[in-house]
């Protein structure tokens, strides 16, 4: 059975070293305010830096994560983490994580998405500073950055399955908590897996992924 040590090293799934490697795509209709995406082929938006400040750390924002098992609704931490919400809050009103599947799942430990290109390497084109917790720890249903190492976070999340409070180190921006569908999330942690790329048993046998993510500010 694998350490917990060994799942610990397994969150840093960005690429070791420059952009994720996905081909970008032109910028869509209606996009937000933000940088405008890199200009290029069909694949994944990218983008050349992360976006403009533009929620107000002020007010309440929530997340429904609606997958094609069911619904989660997040409550998202504003003022705790400005910088992350904010770029949680671009991505998902350009529409990048609708379709982005659920790549590594772990039960009692944890589910993790937002690299369109399912492969653990993918990103939103930029990397952006970490808001590292202070008071609050990594407890059931706790929304999370992955990355690979200080700074390097980009679009990648994961969900607690557990309460891993005092069992992960606090090098994981958390940013949100799941406040219902609870049950979605064990539906989608209990999805049978395989052995990875790497050899750990975390890669999905079968389809789970984000429909669309839609935020609401009050």
């Amino acid at each position: 059975m694998l350490t917990f040590v060994a799942l610990l090293l397994g969150l840093a799934c960005a690429p070791s070293g420059g952009n994720p490697t996905p081909t970008p795509a032109p910028k869509p209709q209606g996009a937000g305010s933000g940088p405008a995406p890199v200009a290029g082929g069909a694949g994944p938006k990218q983008w050349p830096n992360p976006p403009a400040m533009a929620i107000d750390p002020n007010k309440q924002y929530t997340a429904t994560i609606s997958t094609n098992v069911g619904d989660m609704k997040a409550q998202l931490f504003a003022k705790e983490a400005p910088n992350t919400v904010n770029n949680f809050v671009f991505l998902a009103r350009q529409n990048f994580y609708d379709g982005t599947p659920f790549h590594r799942i772990i039960a009692g430990f944890m589910v993790q998405t937002g690299d369109p290109t399912g492969t653990g390497r993918g990103g939103p084109g930029y990397r952006f500073r970490d808001e590292l917790p202070k008071d609050r720890e990594y407890e059931r249903g706790t929304l999370a950055m992955a990355n690979a190492g200080p700074d390097t976070q980009g679009s990648q999340f994961f969900i607690c399955h557990a309460d891993l409070k005092g069992k992960l180190q606090k090098n994981y921006t958390i940013f949100g908590k799941v406040t219902d569908g609870l049950d979605m999330l064990d539906k989608i942690a209990n999805t049978p897996v395989k052995a990875s790329a790497t050899g750990e048993p975390s890669a999905p046998t079968q389809d789970v992924h984000i429909s669309t993510v839609t935020i609401e500010e009050q």
